[in-house]
């Protein structure tokens, strides 16, 4: 164990954590420019309106159009994010030691370039279908750079075997997938088209809260269970497992939110506030409400892997023990056995 914790490089986790506390707020800029249909504010890429992006006039940007603001932003803090990437392949180029986390921070970094291309790729073919796909990539970049984070922290190397539930093992990974599928059924919802028929559409928003559903209940089972024998003795899993369900506590509020924001309640007439409230397309509110519950989704995600992270660790290393006691059996045994038959 001291051994691995001497080939921690904290350089690499911290630039890691750098890099992927700003993918978050690169995933609420890139959902402002869903929100507002603002992704061919800038028709043109990689340049802005003919302008290098780096050149272009900050105060066009600024007190122009906000559709020009959050796009012209959103390309030049994707530009930064992956500046800082490589800047974090070749720290851990340099003090990594383990190959496999060299290969993911290098895979994180292919991740952002591709992301860019294919934003670029949405503006010069003006197409929704790359935009779906582009918005359902970003939070899986970010859950990329935040495992890049997990594997370089204390925990990663100074977890302690102990015994779990298997059950508890497997339901965090079921979490993960739901999260992952719900991001994709929410992508779809999110780039609704008027053309889709009514059944379509409704047969989404349905598998939307039936997943929805089915996930809250996972975190409070596993919030329970991370609490009951034989897994109350491991105190690291209870704060993934309580930021969870702060997560979807947050994420139901949000999602009923962008449902009154969208498009307004069918039983307003029982609240004299929403009998006055009227839907504002593309008002301040009503976008941080909805952006806010795309960019959460994403949260829940990585808590999710992080929950994952935290139990496979663990169980890894109880697995890693077992085969080498086996190891160790086998080799005092089979001196002994040889010895026997010498002997007859």
């Amino acid at each position: 164990m001291k051994e691995a914790t001497k080939q921690r490089s904290l350089l690499v986790y911290r630039w890691a954590w750098l890099v992927a506390s700003l993918t978050f707020p690169l995933i609420w800029l890139g959902g402002l420019v869903t929100t507002h249909d603002a992704g061919m504010a800038v028709p043109d890429w990689p340049g802005t309106f003919g302008y290098n992006l780096f050149l272009y006039p900050i105060s066009t940007w600024v007190f122009g159009p906000f559709d020009l603001f959050v796009e012209h932003g959103h390309r030049l803090l994707a530009s930064l994010v992956g500046l800082l990437a490589i800047f974090l392949c070749f720290f851990a180029y340099s003090y990594e030691k383990r190959p496999w986390a060299r290969l993911v921070c290098y895979a994180f970094l292919a991740a952002i370039i591709s992301q860019g291309v294919l934003g670029g790729v949405r503006v010069l073919l003006d197409a929704r279908t790359a935009a779906m796909i582009h918005g359902c990539m970003g939070p899986l970049v970010f859950m990329l750079g935040c495992f890049v984070v997990m594997a370089c922290s204390r925990d990663w190397f100074e977890s302690r075997p102990v015994v779990l539930s298997v059950w508890l093992r497997r339901g965090a990974v079921v979490l993960v997938l739901f999260s992952i599928i719900q991001l994709f059924v929410g992508a779809q919802l999110r780039h609704s088209q008027p053309t889709w028929v009514p059944v379509f559409f409704m047969s989404l928003v349905h598998t939307h809260l039936t997943l929805a559903a089915a996930i809250s209940a996972l975190i409070f089972w596993l919030f329970a269970v991370v609490r009951c024998k034989p897994n109350r003795q491991v105190l690291e899993l209870r704060a993934p497992s309580s930021m969870l369900v702060a997560i979807v506590i947050a994420q139901v509020a949000l999602g009923l939110a962008t449902w009154v924001a969208n498009y307004a309640t069918p039983w307003m007439e029982l609240t004299p506030w929403l009998a006055r409230y009227t839907v504002q397309g593309k008002g301040f509110w009503e976008s941080m409400i909805v952006t806010g519950h795309q960019a959460t989704g994403s949260l829940l995600i990585v808590g999710s892997l992080w929950l994952t992270c935290r139990i496979m660790t663990r169980g890894r290393l109880v697995e890693d023990e077992v085969i080498e006691d086996r190891q160790q059996i086998v080799s005092k045994v089979r001196p002994s056995l040889v010895a026997v038959g010498e002997a007859e």
